[in-house]
């Protein structure tokens, strides 16, 4: 009895390239990762706008932290963000780590097209604050920084949480925390 070979069939399953892969030496920004509650205003094409939790819609009256109340009442100032997703970190008084802050704060992540100089920049926004940029930045440098020198985003707040590095050429964006970074934040499988 002679056994068969495995068939050649190319129809069998469809052709899967594989993935390009990024250089590693490339733009590298590292922010401070603020400990809030992740959010997002988003802006669909004919102007309406409206807020998210990292889950899913949000309104005044299934709020997240008062995320959604604030996007209604800063409505006009916040369509100067234009079409799209706007994620950041809504933040401060009575969320998390509270910063020692008497108020709320929504901080945009995109720091490559928000910063605090750009005249679009909704008065009511701000930026996470960017604590290094360039080809493989030392990313335990700037947390150790950051746990030394305290928070960027509240001056004087010692008790930051830790960094996001995002990899431009990746395009993908990977976190540090100052305690229990080696610990699983979500649910075991």
């Amino acid at each position: 009895m002679s056994e068969s070979l495995p068939s050649t069939d190319q129809t069998s399953m469809p052709f899967r390239e594989f993935e390009k892969i990024a250089r590693l030496k490339r733009n590298v920004v590292i922010t401070e990762k603020i400990d809030g509650t992740n959010a997002c205003i988003v802006i669909s094409p004919d102007g309406r706008i409206s807020a998210q939790s990292r889950s899913k819609v949000i309104t005044p009256d299934d709020d997240n932290y008062g995320f959604a109340r604030w996007v209604e009442d800063n409505a006009e100032e916040l369509a100067k963000l234009g079409e799209g997703y706007h994620y950041g970190e809504w933040w401060g008084s009575g969320i998390q780590r509270r910063y020692g802050m008497d108020r709320k704060v929504f901080s945009l992540f995109n720091v490559g097209r928000w910063t605090p100089e750009n005249p679009n920049l909704p008065s009511c926004c701000s930026v996470v604050p960017i604590l290094a940029q360039g080809a493989l930045i030392d990313a335990d440098k700037a947390l150790e920084d950051l746990k030394t020198n305290g928070s960027r985003a509240a001056p004087g707040f010692m008790k930051p949480e830790g960094i996001i590095v995002y990899h431009s050429a990746a395009r993908m964006y990977f976190k540090m925390t100052i305690e229990k970074d080696d610990e699983w934040k979500g649910k075991q499988k």
